[in-house]
């Protein structure tokens, strides 16, 4: 027994069984497949708490399409006895819900003024992408995944009720701008911490389920929305209210994601995270278990090596993603391809205020409508993988949006071109949420949030362009649209295939695992 004991203190193979369970090295998707569970209850239960911030997103991303919204306006004096709309007030009109309805009502901003509305959205989406900067690489250094999710919920609750106060237009611009700031990166946090402590065999339909949270959201939004049709201002404080909730009431109950811990070498606090997991999983992990970063050796002695000759390893910023010619060519593709994604998804998106009908309901509807592109993308996800789904998805709505740009927009032919935008935004509402998924595997843990923060920077510039393109009339918007799509989807061919692949920690980790394979 004291052999047996001597052989586990110094890590010995060749010994008794005991020996070699002790000195076992595991990463942390080998610890999860064969110990601790890959999609157990406290998977569930920690993703569901998780994705729920991706609900606050929508209603502070989409709650501008009723708070800036244009009511309707009407003549007390009778038809024709009012002088000229864009004079309001001054002409005899009258705001049909009050000037406090909306920001359009309460500060005039029709006519010449009208470009405002679109500035502010413009503004919201720049700071978005200030934000997936900022917190994407603040998530992958000190801060956390944990930590920031925090901060930006804080944020958000606390500009978003600011936003309430605005006394003027000027005002209300720096808020808005100050509320996507902390907006844009809800999601890239949400969905990093959400997956990373899935195993690689539910990785990928978990994180498409993710999704509905945000669809879910949006069509919260709009019932909440049509409850506070009078007042703009409370409309931004219920919105905003939900976001506190979160910080105070859901937040502890969610835990730090345990490859951020590897990574930052806190290697005791990523084996209690396993531990928790397996032992609410119904499993156990052996006590000689322990965890070993991609890079490093099975044997203890070169795990230390490695700890102390790359101590700057448990962290990495973009810069670190650009010194690698096979993480700098992915980046660079998956920037262009978020991008063209992003133009085709919020442009088609943005066609909901023209549709001359219910507003509250259109937004609904639509929302529930891109729910069947994320149950058939998940479904298909882990049999065809992520390279032909991404090509097909981003082809077929480029592919329909070029024939809606074809067809002339009268009498039966606008059903048959509204067909091809409901199709279009159905492939590329899948496209744009299993851009996460892909996305977050083509990168190591050390710099995925990083990498996140870059390419969620150009799904914002997408979000800018997209309102830019939609004024062009009714058939060039399909167009570019159309060629958007295609390009996005020959650009993806480019990209390398990551189902069933590890999810690598390291940089030197993910170089040697594609090697591997030319060996």
């Amino acid at each position: 027994m004291s052999t047996e004991a001597l052989l586990a203190a110094q890590g010995g193979g060749g010994g008794g069984g005991g020996g070699e369970v002790a000195s076992r090295r595991l990463s942390i998707d080998d610890a999860l497949a064969e110990h601790a569970g890959e999609f157990g209850r406290w998977q569930l239960r920690h993703f569901v708490l998780v994705s729920a911030a991706w609900a606050l997103e929508a209603l502070h991303t989409m709650v501008i399409i009723f708070a800036d919204r244009e009511p309707a306006m009407s003549c007390p004096a009778g038809e024709g006895r009012c002088g000229d709309r864009c004079a309001g007030a001054a002409a005899g009109w009258e705001w049909a819900q009050g000037s406090a309805s909306s920001t359009v009502a309460e500060w005039g901003l029709v006519c010449g003024e009208r470009y405002k509305v679109g500035l502010v959205q413009a503004i919201f989406f720049a700071g978005c992408m200030i934000g997936a900067g900022v917190f994407g690489h603040l998530s992958d250094s000190f801060l956390g995944r944990k930590g920031s999710l925090q901060v930006v919920c804080f944020l958000n609750a606390l500009f978003g009720l600011l936003t309430a106060l605005a006394p003027s237009y000027r005002v209300y611009v720096v808020l808005r701008l100050l509320t996507g700031f902390s907006t844009g990166s809800i999601g890239l946090c949400a969905f990093v911490l959400a997956t990373e402590p899935i195993g690689p065999s539910r990785r990928g339909t978990a994180g498409m389920s993710s999704f509905y949270f945000f669809s879910g959201g949006i069509a919260a939004l709009a019932g909440v929305a049509a409850m506070f049709q009078s007042s703009w201002r409370l409309l931004y404080v219920v919105t905003s209210l939900p976001s506190l909730v979160f910080v105070l009431a859901v937040m502890p109950f969610i835990s730090e994601s345990p490859r951020w811990y590897l990574v930052r070498r806190r290697t005791d606090d990523a084996m209690r995270v396993l531990r928790d997991i397996a032992a609410t999983n119904g499993r156990r992990i052996p006590d000689g278990v322990t965890l070993k970063l991609d890079d490093e050796g099975d044997d203890a002695n070169g795990g230390k090596q490695i700890e102390e000759s790359s101590p700057s390893s448990s962290s990495g910023s973009i810069l670190d993603v650009f010194r690698s010619r096979t993480t700098r060519a992915r980046l660079v593709l998956s920037v262009l391809i978020n991008l063209l994604c992003s133009v085709v998804y919020y442009g088609l998106s943005l066609n909901v205020v023209n549709l001359k009908t219910n507003l509250y309901v259109s937004v609904a509807v639509n929302s529930i409508a891109e729910m069947p592109a994320y149950l058939l993308t998940a479904l298909l996800l882990d049999h065809f993988g992520r390279k032909p789904l991404g090509i097909g998805t981003m082809l077929l709505s480029g592919v329909f949006c070029i024939a809606g740009s074809l067809i002339a927009g009268v009498g039966a032919m606008r059903i048959v071109r509204m067909v091809c935008g409901v199709v279009g935004i159905f492939g590329m509402a899948a496209t744009y949420n299993l851009l996460f998924i892909y996305t977050a595997e083509l990168f190591p843990t050390v710099v995925r949030n990083a990498a996140l923060g870059c390419t969620s920077q150009a799904s914002q510039m997408g979000a800018i362009l997209a309102p830019m393109v939609v004024v062009l009339g009714e058939r060039v918007p399909f167009a570019v649209f159309g060629v958007s799509g295609i390009i996005g989807g020959l650009l993806v061919f480019y990209l390398p295939e990551t189902m069933n692949k590890p999810l690598y920690d390291t940089m030197a980790g993910l170089e040697e695992g594609e090697k591997t394979p030319l060996k």
